[in-house]
C-alpha cells in the first residue's frame, strides 16, 4: 500500500472533490483505503482494525451509513475518469445476489441470483459497467426493490413494508422491473456526459422486449443474450395484404407464414453455415502474444425479423425491422448452445460481432474482483443509503486497481 498511497490519495482527492465537509473528504479516502488492504473481511470493523491511527470505527460507520453524500456525484466522477482511462466500446448491464441470514436488511427477499444460481434469502444489486476487452469499471448501481416491499403492489408483505421506514427507503421508491433499473441508469449515465457506443447485457435482459425498445427509442444499439424459445422472420420474410372480402374494415397488412424460434432458423441454416471464430485470449496458458489460450468456438449469423406481440406492438408499420441472429454452435454439439440479438448494422464482420456479444465476461470479471477481493458483500449495514454508498466505495477501491494495472501495461488489465 506504501508504494501507491500517494496515487490513491490523489484518486480519492478526485472522486470526493465535491463533497463540501473535509471530514467527509477524509473518511471517503480511508474507506477506500481499508477496503483495498489485505484482509478477508471488509466490513467497517476489521477494517478499523487494519488501518491503524485512521482506524475510527464510528467515523468510518457514520460515512458509510447516515452521511449525508449522494453516491451519484462520486459515480459520475468516476465514470469521467474511468472513460478518459478506458474509451469503452460499451456499457454493460447485469445484476448480482448479496447473500443474507435475515430479514432486517433493506430489499431482502426470497428471489432468485445467480450468485446462487437459485431462489434464496438475498438483496439483488442491479449494476452498470463500461468495458472494453482488457479493462472494465462499475459506475452506477440501483439496488432492487421486490414488489412485497412496495406498499403500492398487490403482492406486497406488510412486514417488509413497515421496515421501510428502518431501512431508510425513500417514499417515492416501488418496484421496478431489472430492465427499467437498468434503463434509468443508461439515462443517468448519459446525463454525465458518457459516451455509449453499444449496450451489452445477458438473456435476462434481452428476453425483454420493452428494454431493447427503449434502447431503440434512444437510438443506442444493442448486443444481448436471448433465450432459443424467441421466435422471428427470415429477413427476406415480406408482408402481404389479405384478400378483402368487401364488407367491414379492410384486414392489415400481416406476414403470411408464423415466425419460427429462433434455435429452428439456426438449425434449418445448418451446421455447414457456421463459421469458426477466435475472439479474445482467455486466461488458461497457451500459444497467445500475452502466453495466454485465445478463445475460440463457431458461429452463424443469420438477418432476421423479430416476432413477438412486444415487438409488433412497438412497431410501426407492417414491417418489422431487420436484426442480428447470433447463435453459437460447437462443432461438439448437435445444436446451438446460446443466441444474440442486435442491432449492430448489417455489414458488421462476424469476428467483430462475436467479439462485441462476448463482451459481458467483463462484468462476471468485476463482480468476482469486487466480492472476493474487495468486500462487495460485507456490508453489515442494513439501510437503503448504507448499501448505496458502500457498493460506490467498493467500485471506487476496484477502478483505483484497474489503473493501477492499465499504467503497469494494459494488455495485463484483464489478468486478475
Amino acid at each position: 500500500m506504501a508504494e501507491v498511497r500517494q496515487g490513491l490519495e490523489a484518486f480519492t482527492a478526485e472522486l470526493f472533490d465535491g463533497f463540501f465537509r473535509a471530514d467527509q473528504r477524509r473518511w471517503g479516502q480511508v474507506y477506500v483505503r481499508g477496503l483495498l488492504l489485505d484482509g478477508r473481511r471488509k466490513s467497517v470493523e476489521p477494517m478499523a482494525a487494519r488501518l491503524g491511527e485512521d482506524g475510527n470505527r464510528q467515523a468510518l460507520a457514520h460515512f458509510v451509513t447516515p452521511s449525508p453524500w449522494n453516491p451519484a456525484h462520486v459515480q459520475a466522477r468516476l465514470a469521467w475518469r474511468m472513460q478518459d482511462a478506458i474509451a469503452p466500446e460499451a456499457l454493460i448491464v447485469d445484476d448480482t445476489g448479496f447473500l443474507k441470514d435475515g430479514d432486517a436488511s433493506a430489499c431482502v427477499s426470497r428471489q432468485y441470483t445467480g450468485t446462487a444460481g437459485k431462489v434464496t434469502n438475498c438483496q439483488v444489486g442491479v449494476s452498470l459497467h463500461l468495458a472494453t476487452d482488457h479493462a472494465s469499471a462499475a459506475v452506477d448501481w440501483r439496488l432492487f426493490l421486490p414488489a412485497s416491499w412496495d406498499p403500492a403492489s398487490p403482492g406486497a408483505d406488510p412486514s417488509k413494508v413497515a421496515r421501510r421506514g428502518r431501512c431508510g427507503i425513500p417514499d417515492q421508491v416501488g418496484h421496478v422491473e431489472k430492465w427499467q433499473l437498468a434503463l434509468d441508469m443508461i439515462d443517468e449515465t448519459r446525463s454525465w456526459g458518457i459516451d455509449v457506443p453499444l449496450v451489452v447485457a445477458d438473456a435476462d435482459y434481452g428476453d425483454a422486449a420493452a428494454f431493447r425498445h427503449g434502447l431503440e427509442e434512444r437510438g443506442l444499439p444493442y448486443a444481448m443474450g436471448i433465450s432459443s424459445r424467441h421466435t422471428a422472420h427470415p429477413s427476406h420474410a415480406q408482408p402481404v395484404q389479405p384478400a378483402y372480402a368487401g364488407t367491414g374494415r379492410p384486414p392489415k397488412m400481416q406476414y403470411p407464414d408464423a415466425p419460427q424460434t429462433v434455435k429452428d432458423l439456426v438449425i434449418a441454416a445448418g451446421r455447414t453455415a457456421a463459421r469458426p471464430v477466435s475472439w479474445r485470449e482467455g486466461s488458461r496458458p497457451g500459444n497467445g502474444r500475452s502466453g495466454f489460450k485465445r478463445m475460440y468456438s463457431r458461429f452463424v449469423a443469420l438477418r432476421v425479423r423479430p416476432a413477438g406481440r412486444g415487438v409488433r406492438r412497438a412497431t410501426d408499420g407492417p414491417e418489422l425491422p431487420e436484426r442480428w441472429l447470433l447463435a453459437e454452435w460447437p462443432a461438439t454439439e448437435s445444436e446451438p448452445v446460446q443466441y444474440w440479438l442486435s442491432s449492430l448494422p448489417s455489414g458488421m464482420p462476424l469476428a467483430t460481432l462475436v467479439r462485441l456479444a462476448k463482451l459481458r465476461w467483463r462484468i462476471e470479471h468485476d463482480y468476482r474482483e469486487m466480492k472476493q477481493a474487495l468486500g462487495l458483500a460485507h456490508l453489515e449495514g442494513r439501510t437503503w443509503n448504507g448499501w448505496h454508498h458502500h457498493v460506490t466505495l467498493v467500485s471506487a477501491a476496484h477502478a483505483f486497481c484497474t489503473l493501477q494495472r492499465l499504467a503497469r501495461d494494459p494488455k495485463d488489465a484483464a489478468q486478475v
